[in-house]
């Protein structure tokens, strides 16, 4: 019970964490649900994949790529540019705090330590950027204008 009411917990606070970052980066209000629910499920994956024996790289990888995804199928049916809900959807998934941890490191003059908490903070990064690469990719063969691959 108490793993269920911890999970609630980061659900709850990847949700309202990322509808107030819309808020402030000016999304229409009519996508603020949508944004925090596709966050949540990304937030969902990235915490649940490691506890499965999956690497946190790969675990951000896949949260990203399902991101990508469902940002991509709420922009096409709402209307809205998809860079809306790819932006909310990478928030959970900012390794903010290892960044900060590089940088208190580095001004600690604890170089080695810094050093490797930037490495894995610039992983974590490329592979989110990855994770959107590759939605992006699957939803452009399957959506392609040009009538060259998948259905319209």
């Amino acid at each position: 019970m108490e793993a269920f009411s911890e999970a609630l917990r980061y659900l709850a606070g990847s949700f309202f964490g990322t509808v107030g970052f819309a808020m402030l980066a000016r999304v229409p209000r009519r996508a603020w649900l949508a944004s925090g629910v596709i966050a949540s499920l990304v937030y969902l994956v990235y915490w649940q994949l490691p506890w499965m024996g999956i690497s946190e790289y790969l675990a951000v990888f896949c949260g990203s790529f399902l991101g990508s995804i469902l940002g991509h199928l709420c922009a096409r049916r709402m209307r809205i540019i998809n860079t809306v809900y790819l932006m909310s959807a990478i928030v959970p998934v900012v390794p903010g705090l290892g960044l900060y941890r590089m940088m208190a490191s580095l001004g600690q003059g604890q170089m080695s330590q810094g050093a490797s908490q930037g490495v894995q903070a610039m992983i974590i990064i490329a592979m989110t950027a990855l994770g959107l690469v590759m939605g992006s990719f699957l939803d452009r063969l399957i959506h392609d204008k040009n009538g060259k691959g998948g259905t319209p």
